[in-house]
Protein backbone atom coordinates (compact mmCIF):
# COMPACT_ATOMS: atom_id res chain seq x y z
CA UNK A 1 0.00 0.00 0.00
CA UNK A 2 1.35 3.55 -1.12
CA UNK A 3 2.28 5.28 1.81
CA UNK A 4 0.33 8.29 3.41
CA UNK A 5 1.02 12.12 2.42
CA UNK A 6 1.72 12.49 6.23
CA UNK A 7 4.30 9.60 6.44
CA UNK A 8 6.26 11.11 3.19
CA UNK A 9 6.56 14.26 5.36
CA UNK A 10 7.75 13.01 7.82
CA UNK A 11 10.17 10.71 5.92
CA UNK A 12 11.59 13.57 4.52
CA UNK A 13 11.39 16.58 6.57
CA UNK A 14 15.27 16.74 6.90
CA UNK A 15 15.23 17.22 2.88
CA UNK A 16 12.73 19.62 3.01
CA UNK A 17 13.21 22.05 6.13
CA UNK A 18 10.30 23.60 7.48
CA UNK A 19 11.68 25.94 9.99
CA UNK A 20 10.95 29.83 9.87
CA UNK A 21 12.69 32.69 10.63
CA UNK A 22 11.99 34.45 14.08
CA UNK A 23 9.28 36.97 13.46
CA UNK A 24 11.82 39.76 14.98
CA UNK A 25 14.26 38.75 12.75
CA UNK A 26 12.09 39.47 9.80
CA UNK A 27 11.22 42.32 11.51
CA UNK A 28 14.28 43.80 11.96
CA UNK A 29 15.71 42.65 8.09
CA UNK A 30 12.47 44.50 6.76
CA UNK A 31 13.41 47.50 8.85
CA UNK A 32 16.57 47.29 7.74
CA UNK A 33 15.52 47.10 4.13
CA UNK A 34 13.32 49.86 3.81
CA UNK A 35 15.79 52.13 5.85
CA UNK A 36 18.21 51.40 2.89
CA UNK A 37 16.05 52.31 -0.09
CA UNK A 38 15.28 55.47 1.93
CA UNK A 39 18.78 56.33 1.96
CA UNK A 40 19.28 55.73 -1.54
CA UNK A 41 16.12 57.26 -2.59
CA UNK A 42 17.68 60.81 -0.59
CA UNK A 43 20.81 60.77 -3.08
CA UNK A 44 19.98 59.29 -5.95
CA UNK A 45 16.12 60.37 -6.44
CA UNK A 46 15.55 64.12 -6.11
CA UNK A 47 15.32 66.57 -9.00
CA UNK A 48 14.49 63.59 -11.31
CA UNK A 49 10.73 64.47 -11.83
CA UNK A 50 12.34 67.55 -13.93
CA UNK A 51 14.07 65.13 -16.02
CA UNK A 52 12.84 63.40 -18.79
CA UNK A 53 12.86 59.45 -18.27
CA UNK A 54 15.77 58.67 -21.06
CA UNK A 55 18.22 61.05 -19.59
CA UNK A 56 17.64 60.26 -16.33
CA UNK A 57 20.90 59.28 -15.00
CA UNK A 58 21.35 57.75 -10.69
CA UNK A 59 24.22 58.76 -8.62
CA UNK A 60 26.94 56.62 -8.90
CA UNK A 61 30.50 58.24 -7.43
CA UNK A 62 33.33 58.47 -9.26
CA UNK A 63 36.26 55.72 -7.73
CA UNK A 64 39.67 57.36 -6.65
CA UNK A 65 41.23 55.57 -9.54
CA UNK A 66 38.74 56.87 -12.06
CA UNK A 67 39.51 60.95 -10.93
CA UNK A 68 42.69 59.91 -10.96
CA UNK A 69 42.88 58.74 -14.41
CA UNK A 70 40.42 62.15 -15.57
CA UNK A 71 43.30 64.39 -13.97
CA UNK A 72 45.78 62.07 -15.83
CA UNK A 73 43.86 63.07 -19.06
CA UNK A 74 43.67 66.60 -18.07
CA UNK A 75 47.39 67.16 -17.47
CA UNK A 76 48.54 70.09 -19.77
CA UNK A 77 45.03 71.79 -19.94
CA UNK A 78 43.67 74.62 -18.12
CA UNK A 79 41.11 77.46 -17.56
CA UNK A 80 37.22 76.77 -17.36
CA UNK A 81 35.99 73.36 -16.58
CA UNK A 82 32.10 71.67 -15.95
CA UNK A 83 31.51 68.57 -14.47
CA UNK A 84 28.13 66.98 -15.39
CA UNK A 85 26.10 65.45 -12.77
CA UNK A 86 28.97 66.52 -10.08
CA UNK A 87 27.65 63.95 -7.11
CA UNK A 88 29.48 64.50 -4.26
CA UNK A 89 31.87 67.02 -5.67
CA UNK A 90 35.31 64.52 -5.48
CA UNK A 91 36.18 65.63 -9.01
CA UNK A 92 35.96 68.74 -9.38
CA UNK A 93 37.76 69.18 -5.81
CA UNK A 94 40.36 67.32 -7.67
CA UNK A 95 40.71 69.66 -10.76
CA UNK A 96 40.66 72.48 -8.67
CA UNK A 97 43.27 71.75 -6.57
CA UNK A 98 45.09 71.38 -10.05
CA UNK A 99 43.89 75.08 -11.27
CA UNK A 100 40.88 74.69 -13.02
CA UNK A 101 38.16 76.68 -12.15
CA UNK A 102 35.55 74.26 -11.88
CA UNK A 103 31.96 73.84 -12.10
CA UNK A 104 29.82 70.97 -10.77
CA UNK A 105 26.52 70.70 -12.30
CA UNK A 106 23.76 69.02 -10.30
CA UNK A 107 20.12 68.50 -9.37
CA UNK A 108 20.24 66.25 -6.14
CA UNK A 109 19.95 69.35 -3.14
CA UNK A 110 21.21 66.73 -1.03
CA UNK A 111 24.58 66.45 -2.93
CA UNK A 112 24.97 70.18 -4.01
CA UNK A 113 24.57 70.55 -0.07
CA UNK A 114 27.06 68.39 0.83
CA UNK A 115 29.56 69.75 -1.79
CA UNK A 116 29.25 73.06 -0.56
CA UNK A 117 29.63 71.97 2.86
CA UNK A 118 32.56 70.55 2.34
CA UNK A 119 34.14 72.75 0.32
CA UNK A 120 33.35 75.63 2.65
CA UNK A 121 35.38 72.91 5.72
CA UNK A 122 38.62 72.39 3.31
CA UNK A 123 38.82 76.29 2.32
CA UNK A 124 38.23 75.86 -1.29
CA UNK A 125 38.36 79.48 -2.59
CA UNK A 126 34.75 79.70 -4.57
CA UNK A 127 36.15 80.92 -7.72
CA UNK A 128 38.49 77.96 -7.96
CA UNK A 129 34.92 75.41 -6.58
CA UNK A 130 31.74 76.31 -7.29
CA UNK A 131 28.42 73.72 -7.14
CA UNK A 132 24.64 74.75 -8.64
CA UNK A 133 21.77 73.08 -8.45
CA UNK A 134 21.15 72.88 -12.23
CA UNK A 135 20.27 70.66 -14.87
CA UNK A 136 23.16 71.19 -17.28
CA UNK A 137 21.04 69.39 -20.51
CA UNK A 138 19.37 73.24 -20.02
CA UNK A 139 22.34 74.86 -19.89
CA UNK A 140 24.75 76.68 -22.65
CA UNK A 141 28.13 75.18 -21.54
CA UNK A 142 29.96 77.16 -24.73
CA UNK A 143 32.09 79.25 -21.83
CA UNK A 144 33.71 75.88 -20.44
CA UNK A 145 36.97 74.36 -22.20
CA UNK A 146 37.07 71.47 -20.02
CA UNK A 147 34.06 68.96 -19.73
CA UNK A 148 33.95 65.76 -17.72
CA UNK A 149 31.02 63.41 -17.40
CA UNK A 150 30.22 60.02 -15.87
CA UNK A 151 27.05 58.99 -16.92
CA UNK A 152 25.23 56.17 -18.26
CA UNK A 153 26.11 54.79 -21.48
CA UNK A 154 22.29 55.71 -22.84
CA UNK A 155 23.16 59.34 -22.90
CA UNK A 156 25.94 59.83 -24.05
CA UNK A 157 24.78 60.01 -27.37
CA UNK A 158 22.03 62.49 -26.70
CA UNK A 159 25.25 64.20 -24.78
CA UNK A 160 27.76 64.38 -27.68
CA UNK A 161 25.00 66.18 -29.60
CA UNK A 162 24.87 68.33 -27.58
CA UNK A 163 28.54 69.21 -26.71
CA UNK A 164 29.35 69.28 -30.22
CA UNK A 165 26.57 72.43 -30.79
CA UNK A 166 27.91 74.38 -27.79
CA UNK A 167 31.93 74.03 -26.94
CA UNK A 168 34.41 75.73 -28.76
CA UNK A 169 37.08 73.29 -30.94
CA UNK A 170 39.86 73.81 -28.40
CA UNK A 171 37.24 72.01 -26.08
CA UNK A 172 38.59 68.40 -24.52
CA UNK A 173 35.94 66.08 -23.25
CA UNK A 174 36.34 63.44 -20.72
CA UNK A 175 33.98 60.59 -20.34
CA UNK A 176 34.14 58.12 -17.44
CA UNK A 177 33.87 54.14 -17.74
CA UNK A 178 31.29 54.48 -20.94
CA UNK A 179 32.51 56.23 -24.34
CA UNK A 180 31.02 58.13 -26.64
CA UNK A 181 29.67 56.07 -29.59
CA UNK A 182 31.47 56.98 -32.95
CA UNK A 183 33.73 59.70 -31.48
CA UNK A 184 37.22 58.99 -32.13
CA UNK A 185 39.35 58.66 -28.88
CA UNK A 186 42.00 61.16 -28.59
CA UNK A 187 43.60 58.83 -25.27
CA UNK A 188 42.40 56.78 -22.35
CA UNK A 189 43.02 56.26 -19.24
CA UNK A 190 42.69 53.11 -17.04
CA UNK A 191 41.39 49.71 -17.66
CA UNK A 192 37.69 48.56 -17.04
CA UNK A 193 35.43 50.20 -14.76
CA UNK A 194 37.56 53.24 -13.57
CA UNK A 195 38.85 53.80 -17.36
CA UNK A 196 38.42 57.21 -18.70
CA UNK A 197 38.37 58.71 -22.29
CA UNK A 198 39.50 61.75 -23.81
CA UNK A 199 37.94 63.66 -26.89
CA UNK A 200 39.63 66.85 -28.59
CA UNK A 201 36.24 68.34 -29.87
CA UNK A 202 37.80 69.78 -32.93
CA UNK A 203 39.44 66.28 -33.82
CA UNK A 204 35.29 64.83 -33.78
CA UNK A 205 33.69 67.19 -35.96
CA UNK A 206 36.22 66.94 -38.78
CA UNK A 207 35.92 63.39 -38.05
CA UNK A 208 32.12 63.09 -38.23
CA UNK A 209 32.16 65.29 -40.92
CA UNK A 210 34.14 63.26 -42.88
CA UNK A 211 32.11 60.56 -42.38
CA UNK A 212 29.02 62.09 -43.29
CA UNK A 213 30.69 63.35 -46.72
CA UNK A 214 28.78 61.20 -50.01
CA UNK A 215 31.10 58.45 -51.08
CA UNK A 216 32.79 59.16 -54.21
CA UNK A 217 31.20 57.14 -57.17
Amino acid sequence: MEDSIEVILQNYSGVFPTNRPHPIFSACTGALLTGLYGLWSLFTLPGFRKIPWRLKVPYLPSSKDQTANVMKLLEGRSGRLADLGSGDGRLVFAASAAGFQSTGFEINSILVAYARSKACWTGVPSRQAVFVKKDFWKTDLSSYNNVTAFLAPGVMEVLGEKLLKELSDDALVIACRFPFPNWPQQSSAGFGLDQTFAYDISTVRSYLRSEAKPAVQ
